[in-house]
């Protein structure tokens, strides 16, 4: 079975038709979805009720660590998968299907990214130069330098390793998902997909612009690499 855990804070907007998507398309795919709510002030876990999705409330408001890992310690499944609350999966079934087939291939694979895209109708000329170069970044260092590297709109680990490696670091407020590769290619190896691609909306890079936003991504990650911290004492959420 597969665990689809999505942390959420405030994500009214987006959750209902993520969830809709997943339940949809899933086929014969066994799977559970976990949404671990931050302490959302809007309707975010009534709509998750509604969907019939499972919604487990943190204690306390952190980060978007946290909420992974809390939402995990829930999961019954052999692997887990994390998206981001506004992802959408187009053919779901047909995905999953594709990516279990990585890790029953590959004894070694610990996880597996895929490409990242802006949703066609809200997609500029930058979202697809800035996301194709992100995407072939991360293809390039994990499946050949062996180097892991993460995008946290969708990370899919299997659930031994993720406890293995001890899950994401809960101190870091951003460049969770790089970490959590990079330590989990040290007990395996770490792959990406280019053909399987899930749909965000773009939401921070359209507010805060593709260069800062590469900026900080770019800051962010050498200061948790080096110094395993992050220099922003905050990420705030864009709604």
């Amino acid at each position: 079975m597969i665990s689809i855990v999505i942390p959420t804070y405030n994500e009214e907007k987006v959750i209902g038709k993520t969830i809709k998507s997943l339940k949809k398309g899933m086929g014969n795919i066994s799977y559970e979805i976990i949404v671990a709510d931050g302490r959302s002030t809007d309707a975010t876990r009534q709509i998750v009720k509604k969907e019939g999705a499972t919604v487990v409330m943190l204690k306390i408001k952190k980060n978007i660590s946290t909420g992974k890992n809390y939402g995990a310690s829930f999961a019954k499944g052999e692997y887990i998968a994390f998206l981001d609350a506004d992802i959408t999966i187009k053919h779901p079934e047909a995905f999953f299907n594709k990516a279990l087939k990585h890790f029953e291939d590959d004894p070694d694979l610990t996880g597996l990214g895929c490409s990242i895209r802006v949703l066609p109708e809200l997609e500029t000329r930058s979202d697809f130069f800035f996301r194709t170069m992100y995407n072939v970044f991360n293809t390039v260092l994990n499946n050949y330098l062996q180097f892991g590297t993460g995008a946290g709109e969708f990370q899919m680990v299997k659930r031994t390793s993720f406890e293995k490696v001890g899950g994401f670091n809960e101190n870091l407020v951003a460049g969770e998902d790089n970490d959590f590769f990079f330590r989990l290619a040290k007990i395996g190896h770490t792959r990406f997909d280019p053909s399987l691609v899930v749909y965000e909306i773009g939401r921070r890079a359209h507010q805060v612009g593709w260069i800062r936003l590469y900026l900080q991504w770019l800051f962010n990650g050498i200061s948790v690499l080096m110094f395993k911290k992050s220099p922003y004492k905050n990420w705030d959420p864009i709604r």
